[in-house]
């Protein structure tokens, strides 16, 4: 009994804490976030790529790319969306990215314990904050206990849609900057109260190019830089020039967003790092490819047609949920 209850009150503790720190020995999710844009900045990475950011959408794809060896990953918003049945439209509450938030840190931390290595650091997309300056705080304060490293606020009018898309619009200028420091003041809150290095970097996002123009989308990544922002995101550049252009003149780490099929070039990673860009998200790959591995497997299916050469062994399924590890644990346990 003592040894279940000691059991029980661990992961208590783990899933109620802060950033989950009692699961990394080492940093919080927001400094080891921190120390690997540094590193990237400054060489000492020492890598031609960028950082790659495969995008997850849940604990299972957050587990994959923990498990194939990335450094990082992105959840994204418009795979949220599209797991849940709706597209990328701001349809999901604040809460409901905060819970997939929450399974998402859940699938790192265990992979992490698998692999023996500390969880990899994860951006959640934070669409517009859902609501005025004060839900901005909320919504990162929210992502920050549910293990987020960092969090992206955009310009976008609620409802937001994906930045690929017909039919969006921005605040002013103004707001724009003001929702970004509304975001960097809840950082700096968070960690007057959980810490240093506790609060979820702050990743400010345009998507003004295409309703004002390059110049002014420029102007609102250097104003989201003045309020304190960690890093910038231009959206949906055109041009490898535009692409090229931002990076020279904007300061600090910059995301290039890789959406296959969209209007920004698809450019190799090298390519990305020698233009300036330290971050580069693969943001529908994973979603994408599953979405067309379930429809063939349909097909299969409906056809009377064997699966065999569209799925993984059971055991390696079970592997990758995480099956192992826990016939592992409860061997441990077991009276």
């Amino acid at each position: 009994m003592k040894v279940l209850l000691k059991y029980i009150s661990f992961f208590y503790f783990c899933y109620n804490v802060p950033y989950g720190s009692c699961l990394s020995t080492s940093s919080p999710p927001p400094t080891i976030l921190r120390e690997l844009l540094q590193s990237q900045m400054d060489g000492t990475r020492n890598d031609p790529k960028p950082i790659l950011l495969p995008c997850c959408f849940d604990g299972l794809s957050a587990r994959l790319v923990a498990k194939s060896g990335f450094e990082a990953t992105f959840m994204t918003g418009f795979g949220v969306s599209g797991a849940n049945g709706f597209p990328d439209t701001q349809l999901l509450s604040y809460d409901e990215m905060r819970k997939a938030a929450t399974f998402v840190s859940e699938g790192l931390v265990s992979a992490a314990r698998e692999c023996n290595t500390r969880p990899i650091p994860c951006i959640a997309d934070g669409d517009t904050g859902y609501g005025n300056a004060l839900n901005v705080k909320r919504t990162l304060f929210g992502y920050g206990r549910a293990g987020m490293a960092g969090i992206m606020i955009e310009d976008q009018i609620a409802p937001k849609r994906c930045g690929h898309v017909a039919g969006k619009s921005v605040v002013s200028f103004d707001e724009a900057v003001m929702r970004i420091k509304a975001a960097c003041d809840a950082r700096d809150e968070y960690e007057e109260m959980y810490g240093k290095g506790t609060g979820p970097l702050v990743l400010a996002r345009t998507d003004s190019l295409k309703i004002h123009g390059f110049e002014h989308a420029i102007e609102r990544c250097l104003a989201f830089r003045e309020v304190g922002c960690d890093m910038t995101f231009l959206e949906a550049p055109q041009t490898v020039d535009q692409m090229r252009e931002y990076c020279e003149r904007v300061s600090g780490p910059k995301l290039a967003n890789m959406l296959e099929y969209g209007e920004t070039p698809i450019l190799p990673p090298e390519e990305l790092a020698k233009i300036g860009y330290t971050m580069a998200a693969y943001p529908l790959t994973l979603l994408s490819a599953s979405i067309k591995a379930m429809k063939k497997s349909l097909e299969l299916i409906k056809n009377g047609n064997p699966t065999d050469s569209m799925i993984l062994s059971f055991g390696e399924t079970k592997d990758i949920v995480g099956f192992t590890q826990y016939g592992v644990e409860e061997e441990r346990y077991s009276t």
